[in-house]
């Protein structure tokens, strides 16, 4: 699967939300959005179930980063 790569750190809101869903807009079938974010994206999450989006999210304690993988369908 193809992956489009997103870091929105250091962004105020709503502006990580808005180029989320902004790129999201832009995928293809069969790709997948890695977004790495500074806080969890609550949020976004409602938003994508709405949409149709799966989504995964991990917390990386080593550099205290969200990292949020985002594709449609199954899987």
């Amino acid at each position: 699967m193809a992956a489009r790569r997103l870091d929105v750190r250091g962004l105020e809101a709503p502006e990580p939300l808005e180029r989320i869903l902004a790129e999201l807009e832009l995928m293809e079938a069969g790709e997948q959005l890695e977004v790495t974010h500074w806080r969890e994206p609550l949020l976004l999450y409602p938003i994508l179930d709405a949409r149709g989006w799966r989504h995964r999210t991990r917390h990386d304690e080593a550099d205290d980063t969200w990292l949020i993988r985002i594709w449609k369908g199954a899987e």
